[in-house]
């Protein structure tokens, strides 16, 4: 990560009860306000401090400093369960036009169309992190059925709102970008505003369910954020 961060690791494992516990950290961490530290990042299983190497304080090296103010201050936290985030609701249109790959991971996973929508949009997902581009989250929680891989050629332009799936997890694209993942559907709403606050619709920690819309539902979702 450079000579200005500190990774601090928590284990080797996705579990949505570490990610959790990681989330809660870096909370606590940003209303301590850690002399010197300019961003916290949670993931998987691991949290990066970035930090002003010349607002951490002189004497031993700041990365030395860090890691001892940090290694304490970790001793003094609870590990208890924590609460959960936000449970947000992403209305998603599948298949057709805005889900090209939806029929062709049926097939591959033995489903019908109409399973696959039905499996996708009846799990719970959990955040884990947040990565790759603004506001692209990573969600856990995808049904085995479903797990596939990513596509061979990764696509030079995959529109935004796009919800696709890879390996065992399924994310939203935020942003027109390019990426690999099977794409089986889209959403109306926008995953990444620069001008909102937060800027990101979504958080590590937060829950995700998706909810089945029609073309026209999604037209209609469309023209009302742009009113």
């Amino acid at each position: 990560m450079g000579d200005q961060a500190l990774i601090v690791e928590f284990g080797e494992r996705i579990d949505p009860a570490l990610s959790a516990q990681i989330v809660a950290l870096a909370q606590r961490l940003r209303e301590s306000h850690p002399i010197g530290v300019v961003d916290i990042v949670p993931a998987y299983a691991t949290l990066a401090l970035h930090y002003d190497s010349a607002a951490v304080g002189a004497g031993t090296s700041p990365y030395e400093a860090l890691s001892e103010i940090i290694s304490a201050w970790l001793k003094t936290q609870s590990v208890e369960p924590v609460n959960a985030g936000r449970l947000v609701e992403i209305p998603c249109c599948y298949g057709g036009a805005f889900g090209e790959d939806l029929e062709a991971l049926a097939n591959i996973r033995g489903l019908s169309v109409d399973e696959v929508i039905a499996i996708h949009s009846g799990a719970t997902y959990h955040v884990h992190m947040l990565g790759f581009v603004p506001g692209f989250a990573y969600l856990g929680g995808l049904d085995q059925r479903l797990a596939t891989p990513r596509r061979d050629t990764p696509r030079p332009r995959v529109p935004a709102g796009s919800v696709a799936i890879a390996g065992e997890q399924t994310a939203v694209y935020p942003l027109d970008t390019p990426g690999g993942w099977q794409i089986i559907g889209r959403t109306p709403l926008q995953l990444f505003r620069p001008t909102a606050s937060p800027p990101s619709l979504l958080n590590a920690g937060d829950a995700v369910r998706f909810v089945p819309i029609s073309a026209h539902e999604f037209d209609k979702q469309t023209k009302a954020q742009q009113t």
